[in-house]
């Protein structure tokens, strides 16, 4: 990303961070969402369609969508190194005459037992990282895709920044000294639980954000109006941060780092009503760089840190998106049925609410990975056990209706085409979902065997 980009920023403390994350109001969702599978038609039933790169019927989309698959696990990189698998968190970071640049996660954590060759590599036993990848909206088609960060482990999701760049986040607390699962050998040589700025242009100089915290890291969304970072945490007792940036020019300066609290409760994993709302606040966490309780290896010393001084407790919180002013997180695990919830942050009013419970996972399972779309809609991408995995939209009126569906099923015949993968994968999950700025492409990722996929279509024809 270019200086200018990010002086502009700065001078402004404006505009968006992606398209569609700063457009339209959902200030009546969260009076008008309630717990249960409010229904629409949306764009009509998602249908088997054909891919347009392999012809083969790997997803379901409603009638007049299209898609373009790349970026599958093997699949050559520019580099000649094979596509990582495992892709996860993606967004748009950068465009230019219809060229779009995306930065993708890959939540690779198992060490490696051969060096990492990469110069940039910030751990070189460390198998995660990132690649950016290129298409042309007015071509309909992938251009290209390159290692962007290396050295990372388990880069889960993450953020785009209003600087034209990707916050990749480490979803582990790992580090040479961890006694891993399985047998395992640990070759890691750094600490893991960061935070990354990985940009549009060349490789992330591997340098971790530290005034962000080491825990285990989902996902982050930066104000592009304050410059405050706003962080989820995916664990079972999790937390939502946020760290007040000394300099919004660099990160690395870092900042006051908070954890959100609530007087009237301390826990939202369960039995909320669904016309929940409260008053919040923030809480000082004393050392963002504790990974662990004193005396235990249990990832949870920020969040234990948060709790002591009043910190509000949420069930794996994953997604997060700044729109119009308002921060959205999904809790993935959250609600009576631990199907999922979606909660409102407003930070001006310092006002909580929670937006949407899922019943059960047949209506919506286990919301991860979330975006808004241009036209209004938070996509929802599911990350749960009922199959086929669907990718959801929840409306602005509290409307909940299915955009897409996994329809993954490879056998011997379509190999070459697909660098080697078979299988049914239905029950993969979405991740990764993010817009072009004018709206007309969306971009997601299947995580399991690992491709990237670029739709468009009718969209003014639905509420998405």
């Amino acid at each position: 990303m270019s200086n200018p980009s990010r002086r502009h920023f700065l001078n402004s403390l404006s505009g968006t961070i992606t398209a569609g994350l700063i457009v339209g109001s959902f200030d009546q969702l969260s009076s008008r969402a309630g717990i249960g599978p409010v229904t629409t038609k949306g764009f009509g039933p998602p249908v088997p369609t054909k891919d347009q790169t392999t012809g083969i019927e790997l997803i379901s989309l409603p009638e007049g969508f299209s898609y373009h698959s790349f970026g599958w696990t093997g699949q050559p990189l520019d580099c000649g190194t094979p596509t990582p698998p495992a892709h996860d968190g993606m967004a748009v970071i950068a465009e230019n005459e219809g060229v779009v640049t995306l930065c993708r996660n890959h939540e690779v954590g198992t060490p490696l037992a051969v060096k990492n060759p990469s110069d940039s590599a910030y751990d070189p036993f460390a198998g995660g990282g990132c690649a950016n990848l290129r298409f042309d909206t007015n071509a309909k088609q992938w251009l290209d895709a390159k290692l962007s960060l290396a050295g990372t482990s388990k880069n889960c999701a993450g953020g785009a920044t209003p600087w034209n760049s990707w916050l990749s986040c480490e979803e582990t607390c790992d580090d040479p000294t961890t006694q891993l699962d399985d047998g395992e050998v640990n070759t890691f040589t750094q600490k893991h639980g960061f935070v990354f700025d990985v940009p549009a242009d060349g490789q992330a100089d591997g340098k971790p954000i530290e005034s962000l915290g080491r825990f285990v890291h989902e996902a982050v969304a930066v104000d592009p109006q304050t410059g405050i970072v706003y962080l989820t945490e995916d664990r079972g007792t999790a937390g939502l941060y946020r760290m007040i940036p000394n300099d919004p020019r660099d990160l690395h300066q870092g900042g006051k780092f908070q954890m959100l609290a609530c007087e009237s409760r301390g826990d939202v994993r369960k039995k909320v009503a669904s016309n929940f709302e409260t008053d919040v606040y923030w809480v000082d966490i004393e050392d963002r760089l504790r990974p662990h309780s004193p005396g235990t290896t249990d990832s949870l010393g920020v969040y234990h840190q948060g709790k002591q001084a009043g910190g509000l407790t949420f069930a794996r919180l994953e997604g997060c998106a700044i729109h119009d002013g308002q921060v959205f997180v999904t809790a993935t695990s959250g609600g009576d049925a631990e199907s999922g919830q979606v909660w409102k942050l407003d930070p001006k009013r310092e006002r909580l609410s929670m937006i949407y419970e899922s019943p059960s996972a047949k209506v919506l399972d286990m919301p991860d990975n979330m975006a808004v779309s241009p036209r209004g809609g938070i996509l929802l991408c599911e990350d749960g056990d009922f199959v086929p995995q669907r990718l959801q939209v929840l409306t602005e009126d509290g409307q909940l209706f299915p955009f897409a569906a996994n329809n993954m099923q490879l056998d011997a015949g379509h190999a070459e085409l697909v660098y080697g993968h078979q299988g049914d994968f239905r029950g993969s999950e979405w991740a990764g979902a993010t817009f072009s700025a004018d709206g007309q492409w969306l971009f997601v990722n299947l995580q399991n065997p690992g491709v990237t996929l670029a739709i468009t279509g009718p969209w003014r024809r639905g509420l998405i």
